[in-house]
Protein backbone atom coordinates (compact mmCIF):
# COMPACT_ATOMS: atom_id res chain seq x y z
CA UNK A 1 0.00 0.00 0.00
CA UNK A 2 1.45 3.16 -0.86
CA UNK A 3 1.86 6.27 1.27
CA UNK A 4 1.28 10.15 0.87
CA UNK A 5 4.91 10.54 1.14
CA UNK A 6 5.23 8.35 -2.25
CA UNK A 7 3.31 9.82 -4.31
CA UNK A 8 5.26 13.26 -3.21
CA UNK A 9 8.75 11.81 -3.77
CA UNK A 10 7.33 11.51 -7.40
CA UNK A 11 5.85 14.56 -8.20
CA UNK A 12 7.65 16.90 -5.95
CA UNK A 13 6.47 19.16 -3.42
CA UNK A 14 5.72 22.29 -4.95
CA UNK A 15 2.36 23.96 -3.99
CA UNK A 16 0.86 26.64 -5.78
CA UNK A 17 -0.54 29.26 -3.65
CA UNK A 18 -2.29 32.74 -3.77
CA UNK A 19 -3.01 35.34 -0.99
CA UNK A 20 -6.19 35.53 0.49
CA UNK A 21 -6.52 39.51 -0.75
CA UNK A 22 -5.68 38.95 -3.92
CA UNK A 23 -8.45 39.15 -6.80
CA UNK A 24 -10.39 35.92 -8.18
CA UNK A 25 -9.72 36.87 -11.52
CA UNK A 26 -5.99 36.88 -10.57
CA UNK A 27 -6.25 33.32 -8.26
CA UNK A 28 -8.04 32.27 -11.85
CA UNK A 29 -5.45 33.57 -14.57
CA UNK A 30 -3.01 31.54 -12.35
CA UNK A 31 -5.00 28.40 -12.33
CA UNK A 32 -5.11 28.47 -15.97
CA UNK A 33 -1.13 29.87 -16.34
CA UNK A 34 -0.83 26.64 -14.20
CA UNK A 35 -3.12 24.39 -15.30
CA UNK A 36 -4.36 23.35 -12.01
CA UNK A 37 -7.41 23.38 -10.44
CA UNK A 38 -7.07 24.95 -7.11
CA UNK A 39 -4.88 26.93 -5.16
CA UNK A 40 -4.00 27.11 -1.36
CA UNK A 41 -4.79 30.38 -0.43
CA UNK A 42 -2.82 32.21 2.31
CA UNK A 43 -2.09 35.13 4.50
CA UNK A 44 1.52 36.04 5.93
CA UNK A 45 2.68 32.57 4.69
CA UNK A 46 0.03 30.28 6.75
CA UNK A 47 -2.42 28.44 4.98
CA UNK A 48 -6.34 30.26 5.68
CA UNK A 49 -8.03 28.28 2.73
CA UNK A 50 -8.35 27.01 -0.39
CA UNK A 51 -9.64 27.98 -3.88
CA UNK A 52 -10.88 25.83 -6.77
CA UNK A 53 -12.85 25.95 -9.86
CA UNK A 54 -15.66 24.96 -8.05
CA UNK A 55 -15.43 28.31 -5.41
CA UNK A 56 -15.40 30.04 -8.92
CA UNK A 57 -17.96 28.77 -10.31
CA UNK A 58 -20.32 28.68 -7.47
CA UNK A 59 -19.56 32.22 -5.58
CA UNK A 60 -18.67 34.33 -9.31
CA UNK A 61 -20.77 33.06 -11.98
CA UNK A 62 -23.76 31.53 -10.53
CA UNK A 63 -24.08 34.68 -8.38
CA UNK A 64 -23.25 37.53 -11.03
CA UNK A 65 -20.41 38.59 -9.39
CA UNK A 66 -17.29 39.75 -11.12
CA UNK A 67 -13.43 38.31 -10.93
CA UNK A 68 -12.58 40.98 -11.08
CA UNK A 69 -13.89 43.13 -7.77
CA UNK A 70 -13.78 40.42 -5.47
CA UNK A 71 -11.53 39.12 -3.42
CA UNK A 72 -9.98 35.57 -2.88
CA UNK A 73 -10.93 35.72 0.78
CA UNK A 74 -14.97 36.33 -0.28
CA UNK A 75 -14.92 32.77 -1.87
CA UNK A 76 -12.16 30.43 -0.60
CA UNK A 77 -13.20 27.56 1.05
CA UNK A 78 -12.01 28.16 4.80
CA UNK A 79 -11.54 25.26 6.44
CA UNK A 80 -8.72 23.10 4.80
CA UNK A 81 -8.59 19.39 5.44
CA UNK A 82 -4.35 18.31 5.27
CA UNK A 83 -3.02 14.86 5.65
CA UNK A 84 0.07 13.76 6.73
CA UNK A 85 2.75 12.35 4.80
CA UNK A 86 2.74 9.04 6.02
CA UNK A 87 -1.56 8.84 5.28
CA UNK A 88 -2.28 5.71 3.29
CA UNK A 89 -3.34 6.50 -0.33
CA UNK A 90 -6.57 4.58 0.66
CA UNK A 91 -7.65 6.66 3.83
CA UNK A 92 -7.01 9.86 1.67
CA UNK A 93 -9.20 8.40 -0.95
CA UNK A 94 -11.79 8.11 1.69
CA UNK A 95 -11.51 11.55 2.95
CA UNK A 96 -11.99 12.65 -0.47
CA UNK A 97 -14.90 10.84 -1.01
CA UNK A 98 -16.23 11.98 2.28
CA UNK A 99 -16.05 15.49 1.85
CA UNK A 100 -15.95 15.74 -1.75
CA UNK A 101 -12.83 17.52 -2.04
CA UNK A 102 -10.57 16.71 -4.90
CA UNK A 103 -7.09 18.20 -3.70
CA UNK A 104 -5.24 17.53 0.45
CA UNK A 105 -2.43 19.68 1.18
CA UNK A 106 0.31 17.97 2.82
CA UNK A 107 1.55 18.99 6.72
CA UNK A 108 4.23 17.67 8.39
CA UNK A 109 5.71 19.11 12.00
CA UNK A 110 3.01 22.19 11.14
CA UNK A 111 5.12 22.68 7.87
CA UNK A 112 3.28 22.69 4.12
CA UNK A 113 5.27 19.77 2.30
CA UNK A 114 2.99 19.24 -0.10
CA UNK A 115 -0.41 18.96 -1.74
CA UNK A 116 -2.09 15.68 -3.38
CA UNK A 117 -4.87 15.75 -5.54
CA UNK A 118 -6.99 12.78 -6.71
CA UNK A 119 -5.72 12.38 -10.08
CA UNK A 120 -2.12 12.04 -8.13
CA UNK A 121 -4.12 9.10 -6.05
CA UNK A 122 -5.22 7.38 -8.09
CA UNK A 123 -2.49 7.25 -10.94
CA UNK A 124 -0.52 5.75 -7.21
CA UNK A 125 -2.77 3.45 -7.12
CA UNK A 126 -2.24 2.17 -11.18
CA UNK A 127 0.90 1.98 -10.61
CA UNK A 128 0.70 0.54 -7.28
CA UNK A 129 -1.65 -2.65 -9.08
CA UNK A 130 0.33 -2.80 -12.24
CA UNK A 131 3.50 -3.25 -10.03
CA UNK A 132 1.83 -6.02 -8.27
CA UNK A 133 0.40 -7.92 -11.29
CA UNK A 134 3.95 -8.05 -12.54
Amino acid sequence: MGRVADILAKKGNQVHTIERTAMVFDAVKKMVELNTGSLLVTQGGEICGIISERDYLRNIALEGRTSKTTQVREIMTPNVICVDPNYMIEECMAIMTEKRIRHLPVVEGGKLVGLVSIGDLVKQLSSDQKREIQ
